[in-house]
């Protein structure tokens, strides 16, 4: 959240410039992979959320105005919420536009999707000022432009759970065809350490090729994290976070891994992994107290290390995108 406090989006204060509907939102972070799941699973967050509020414009064009202190670009080519409304606007051939205001409370580069809250808000803004236009898998498909200019992919496993909610599937992205999974009630501990992993980096190390016995591995353990979602089996759960293939080579790139996880195992937590591409670090618990316990881990673990973190104790979001006021 920004520091100035004047500068602060909620839904009392005025729209800007002329006239117009107005709508304000709530976007939710996400945590990517799940893990196992590399591409294809993702799961909304209660916390850390961005505000963004959109407007129609008379002109075939987008205005970005941020109301926070990241410096993130205004001119829409290069900002992710402004490629997804440029696409809008081309794809309905109009003569209108957007201005968007955007607080930035999930910090840019934390593994917590920052760029997707702000690609699936703009489309998600934007189908409520046009009427619900469009499908849910039609604003995905809006939203992944962003994806693309932030990564360089046009992934959809932060996009889809935050224009959803709870837990989704990518089972394709050509065609795309999502699956929203039971979404259980479980507490998620996060802790963002405050050091850089760029995607393009992190994506740059992975193998080219995995052994057949670790894709074995690794196709069990990603059925078994479905199924353990959908029978809200969290001992099925627990046993399926494991990651053969993509975290063993990612983790070397967050320190205090290692410890973070063994040790939040020992409390009792479910399990956990890199959230994304990191540097961010989740735990799946059953209650708010083995979360907490988590919590003073990871705490303990990075004050020991001589980095600044950030933590939060939260639940799985069962509602994506969510509007504060129209």
């Amino acid at each position: 959240m920004s520091d100035d406090k004047n500068k602060s989006l909620s839904a009392t204060s005025p729209p800007s410039g002329d006239g117009g509907a107005v709508v304000l939102i709530k976007c939710p972070a996400t945590v990517a992979n799940l893990v196992c799941g590399f591409d294809i699973l993702g799961m909304a967050l209660q916390e850390p959320y961005d505000i963004m509020k959109l407007k129609l414009i008379d002109e075939p064009k987008v205005v970005i105005i941020n109301n926070d202190n990241y410096n993130l670009p205004t001119e829409a080519e290069k900002n992710v919420a402004g490629v997804v409304l440029l696409e809008i606007i081309k794809h309905n051939n109009s003569s209108f536009g957007f201005e968007v205001e955007i607080e930035k409370r999930i910090k840019p580069g934390s593994g917590l999707g920052s760029s997707s809250a702000s690609a699936a808000g703009a489309a998600v803004g934007a189908n409520l000022l046009l009427n619900n236009k469009y499908s849910n898998e039609e604003l995905v498909q809006f939203a992944m432009f962003g994806e693309k200019l932030a990564s360089g992919v046009k992934h959809a496993d932060n996009i889809t759970p935050c224009i959803l909610g709870g837990v989704t599937l990518i089972r394709s992205i050509h065609p795309l065809d999502i699956v929203k999974l039971n979404a259980p009630s479980l507490f998620v501990t996060v802790v963002h350490p405050q050091i850089e992993v760029k995607t393009s980096d992190a994506r740059q190390i992975l193998r080219k090729e995995v052994l057949l016995k670790d894709a074995i591995k690794q196709w069990g353990n990603i059925a078994g994290l479905v199924a353990g979602f959908e029978k809200n089996d969290t001992a099925l759960i627990g046993r399926s976070l494991e990651d053969v293939i993509i975290e063993p080579v990612r983790s070397i790139l967050i320190p205090g891994f290692d410890t973070i996880k063994s040790k939040s195992k020992e409390a009792g937590a479910l399990g956990g992994g890199i959230s994304g591409s990191g540097p961010s670090i989740f735990m799946l618990s059953e209650n708010e107290a083995t979360a907490k316990e988590v919590e003073a881990i990871m705490q303990q673990t990075f004050t020991q290390l001589g980095i600044e973190f950030k933590t939060y104790v939260t639940r799985i979001a069962k509602e994506g995108v969510s509007v504060l006021k129209y």
